[in-house]
C-alpha cells in the first residue's frame, strides 16, 4: 500500500494529500474485511472429516460492488447521499427502488464513475474506482435514463465502437449476437436519427453491453418504451444473469422488480433505509387480508369483534380482515366462528397479500 508523503508546504496541499492517504487506508480496511468475511465463509463451508478439514477447491467470493461510508453533497448544499454501506453479490438482479430525487442515479453515477463521490469507497470486482478506475469501468456497462448517442452513427458502429474504448479486440460475432437478442440486427446499418425510442432504447442497451461487462446498470431501462421491448429486455437480462452477468436496476414498475430481482434496497432522501432478499422481505413486511362479501351489510362493526383489526369495505358490504401472515396463529377460524355466533353471514371470501409496491409506499411513508 503506497502513501503520499506530507512534504508541501501550502496547507491546502498537505489538507488534499492527508485526505486521500485517509481515502486510501479506507479502501485497504474495505478490502481487509472482505477477505477477512471470505475466508471465514470459506471455513466454515470446509468439509470435516477424520478429525482434520479436507482439502476443497472452493474459492472464497467476495462483492463485486462494494460501497462503503459514500456520500455525496453538491456544491449548492444539496446532500444527495448519506453514508450509504452497499454490498452487491456476483451474478444477482439486484433492484434499487425509490421515489424521484432520492439518490438512485446519484448512487449509480457515482459507481460507474460519472459523479466524483464527496466521500467514502467504491470497490469495483476489488477495483478502487478512484485509483483504479479504468479497470473498474472496464466491468461495467451503462444503460442511462436519457438517450445518449450520436445520432448520424449507424447501429452497428455505435453497438460496436465501445469495445474500442475499453480496450476490447473487435468482436463481430458478439456485436451481431447482442443486436439480435434485442431485435436490432434488420436495424444495424439504419441511422440512430431514423429510429423510433424504443428502437433508440434497444440501441443504448446494445451499446452497454458491446464490451462484454460483468456488471450492467439499468437505470429506469423501461422508462417510455413499448410491451415488447419490456418482454425482450427482461428475457435478455435473465439470459445475461444466467451467464454470470451482474445486474443492478432503478425502476418505477415495482412489478417488474418484484417480478425479476433477487434482492430489494430501498433508497429514500439519500439512504438506504432497507436492503433485504426480495423473498424474505415481503414475508417479513407483508401483510395478509381476508375480504367476507356479506350477505346483509353492517352499519359499524360491532363491539364483540375489537379483538380483531377489521374495517369495513364498499359501504357496509365487505369486511377486511389485515392479519400478519408470518404469524402461526391468524385468528381466522376464530374470527370465522365469532361471526356465526353473531349472527353475521357472510356469501364468499377471498385472500390477498401485500404486493412489493404496498411494502414500498409503505416504507417511504413512514420516512417522511
Amino acid at each position: 500500500m503506497k502513501y503520499l508523503l506530507l512534504v508541501h508546504h501550502d496547507e491546502a496541499a498537505v489538507d488534499e494529500i492527508a485526505k486521500e492517504n485517509q481515502r486510501q487506508m479506507l479502501v485497504e480496511s474495505v478490502r481487509l474485511t472482505h477477505q477477512l468475511h471470505a475466508n471465514k465463509q470459506y471455513l466454515s463451508a470446509s468439509p470435516m472429516g477424520s478429525g482434520a478439514a479436507r482439502a476443497t477447491v472452493q474459492t472464497p467470493m467476495r462483492p463485486i460492488i462494494s460501497i462503503s461510508n459514500l456520500a455525496k453533497t453538491y456544491a449548492s448544499g444539496l446532500q444527495a447521499l448519506k453514508r450509504i454501506d452497499l454490498d452487491i453479490r456476483k451474478g444477482e438482479i439486484f433492484a434499487l427502488l425509490g421515489p424521484n430525487g432520492a439518490g438512485k442515479t446519484t448512487l449509480i453515477n457515482i459507481v460507474c464513475g460519472i459523479v466524483t463521490p464527496t466521500s467514502g469507497v467504491v470497490l469495483v470486482d476489488g477495483h478502487d474506482i478512484v485509483r483504479e478506475y479504468r479497470a473498474a469501468r472496464s466491468k461495467i456497462g451503462l444503460v442511462p435514463q436519457e438517450l445518449t448517442t450520436d445520432m448520424f452513427e449507424t447501429v452497428w458502429a455505435t453497438a460496436s465502437f465501445s469495445r474500442g474504448l475499453f480496450g476490447r479486440a473487435a468482436n463481430p460475432a458478439h456485436i451481431e449476437k447482442v443486436l439480435r437478442d434485442l431485435s436490432l440486427w434488420e436495424k444495424r446499418d439504419d441511422k440512430i436519427m431514423t429510429l423510433s425510442g424504443g428502437m433508440k432504447r434497444r440501441v443504448l442497451i446494445a451499446k452497454a453491453l458491446g464490451h462484454e461487462p460483468q456488471i450492467l446498470f439499468l437505470d429506469e431501462p423501461t422508462a417510455g418504451v413499448d410491451v415488447e421491448l419490456r418482454r425482450d429486455m427482461w428475457a435478455l437480462v435473465r439470459r445475461l444473469r444466467e451467464g454470470g452477468v451482474t445486474i443492478i436496476l432503478t425502476t418505477h414498475y415495482i412489478d417488474e422488480a418484484e417480478e425479476m430481482a433477487d434482492r430489494i434496497g430501498v433508497i429514500h432522501k439519500g439512504e438506504l433505509i432497507v436492503v433485504e432478499d426480495k423473498v424474505k422481505l415481503m414475508k417479513k413486511l407483508g401483510k395478509k387480508q381476508l375480504t367476507l362479501s356479506l350477505l346483509e351489510p353492517l352499519a359499524s362493526i360491532p363491539l364483540e369483534l375489537s379483538d380483531w383489526r377489521l374495517a369495513l369495505k364498499a359501504a357496509g358490504h365487505e369486511l377486511e380482515y389485515t392479519f400478519d401472515g408470518n404469524e402461526e396463529r391468524t385468528d381466522v377460524p376464530t374470527l370465522i366462528k365469532r361471526l356465526s355466533e353473531l349472527g353475521i353471514e357472510f356469501k364468499d371470501l377471498n385472500t390477498s397479500q401485500s404486493s412489493l409496491e404496498d411494502i414500498f409506499v409503505s416504507l417511504v411513508s413512514d420516512r417522511k
